[in-house]
């Protein structure tokens, strides 16, 4: 179990005394003209383009003062958006192409439609809308934002998208980083985001759940091809002193010994060894590719069901509160038979429970932000409530949050 409470403070930096006998560096001769600007040439050296666009990478046109940083502030949910793909895919477009029916899909999951990216569309550009709303119900502008955590197990670059959806946004004053925790992502990039306004002093951050996990479906695969779809939810955190905190309580696991129950590994696109026929390496090295979603779904329920409630346990007791406490069950969509078993486990009613996944099926880490951002439009979810959010999911990792909401 990971939890953190209290003041975080940064370390101290390690100062390393040198001796400047040999030189004086404050002498007028040390700082000339030419000096001066060669130092500047050296702060950024590489541009990008080559018409009328071309810019320094790395260089800010921002003349935004840096907001002094006050640590041990609380972070406060104002905002949440969503985005879906054009494409839906039903239960009977699937008994097209497996045996399958919308009956078999529906009693066994809870799933009845699904989307998936299509034509031009990108997960980057699911993201960016995504955010765009979080930030227009929040009344943040792009400028404001301090960092962008990207959670996602299945970015358009191989290298993360956080930079991309910063740069489309405008957030010219954000930093941005990629989180890769398969189903349990938005939770752990949650938690995160509070930690770096309790420690680090930042002010506006937006947490993005996105994934496009039908890039890795057999779709000749019963057992996986009915449950996955593509989307993006987002949530803007926003520092508040500590009374106000959104953020009651949480708890963190992992175990990679569960690994083998749900996984897409990487593997050689051309063979399964690395060895020509007379024992030598092959190089250069062959083309790598990942494989299709491997599930044990049996195993997967069970890890669920037994899990999940554990954590949410955990989560109530750090934050001193009680299941009776609680307005909304909000977990990652999965399977509707395991929201029902931990909703039964917590003795939490139906009416308390919070579902979309028969409209979207399992959109990995997407799934509680997109459900989160309806049940907010929707006027179910109003100011001041208490969500009990939980991820599952490969790795094996799984948390969950007590938070409130506005």
């Amino acid at each position: 179990m990971a939890t953190a409470t209290g003041l975080v403070f940064p370390p101290a930096p390690f100062i390393r005394r040198v001796r400047m006998a040999h030189f004086n560096l404050f002498s007028s001769s040390f700082w000339t003209k030419r000096n001066v600007r060669r130092r500047a040439d050296l702060r950024c050296c590489a541009s990008v383009g080559g018409g009328v666009d071309d810019h320094i990478v790395g260089a800010t046109s921002s003349s935004k003062p840096r907001i002094p940083r006050i640590v041990g502030m609380g972070s406060k949910l104002v905002g949440s958006g969503s985005a879906v793909p054009k494409y839906m895919i039903s239960n009977d477009d699937l008994a097209q192409i497996v045996e399958t029916s919308d009956e078999w899909i529906s009693v066994r999951t809870g799933i009845r439609n699904r989307r998936v990216l299509s034509g031009d569309e990108t997960l980057n550009g699911l993201a960016l809308e995504a955010a765009n709303g979080a930030l227009q119900m929040a009344g943040v502008v792009a400028h404001d934002v301090d960092l962008i955590i990207m959670c996602t197990s299945t970015p358009d670059d191989l290298f993360g998208g956080g930079g991309q959806i910063q740069r489309d946004l405008g957030c010219r004053n954000a930093w941005a980083f990629d989180i890769t925790a398969a189903c349990s992502g938005f939770v752990v990039g949650l938690i995160t985001a509070t930690r770096f306004i309790k420690g680090g002093g930042y002010q506006n951050i937006l947490v993005i759940g996105a994934d496009a996990l039908s890039r890795y479906v057999d779709w000749k695969d019963r057992g996986t091809c009915i449950l996955f779809g593509d989307a993006a939810g987002a949530v803007l955190l926003q520092a508040c002193s500590a009374d106000e905190d959104g953020l009651l309580g949480f708890d963190l696991h992992s175990d990679g010994r569960g690994q083998r129950h749900l996984n897409a590994t990487t593997k050689d696109s051309e063979t399964d060894t690395i060895l020509s026929t007379n024992g030598a390496a092959v190089f250069p090295p062959r083309k790598a590719t990942y494989s299709c979603i491997q599930m044990n779904g049996k195993e997967v329920f069970r890890f669920a069901v037994r899990c999940v409630p554990q954590s949410i346990e955990f989560a109530l007791e750090e934050a001193g509160l009680t299941f009776s406490s609680i307005d909304w069950l909000l977990l990652h969509q999965a399977n509707q038979r395991i929201i029902d078993a931990v909703a039964t486990r917590l003795q939490i009613p139906s009416k308390k429970i919070i579902s979309n996944l028969a409209n979207y099926g399992n959109t990995s880490a997407a799934s509680i932000p997109l459900a989160l951002d309806e049940a907010v439009r929707g006027g179910k979810v109003k100011a001041g409530d208490m969500i009990a959010v939980s991820g599952f999911g490969a790795g094996l990792t799984w948390g969950s949050a007590i938070l409130r909401w506005g």
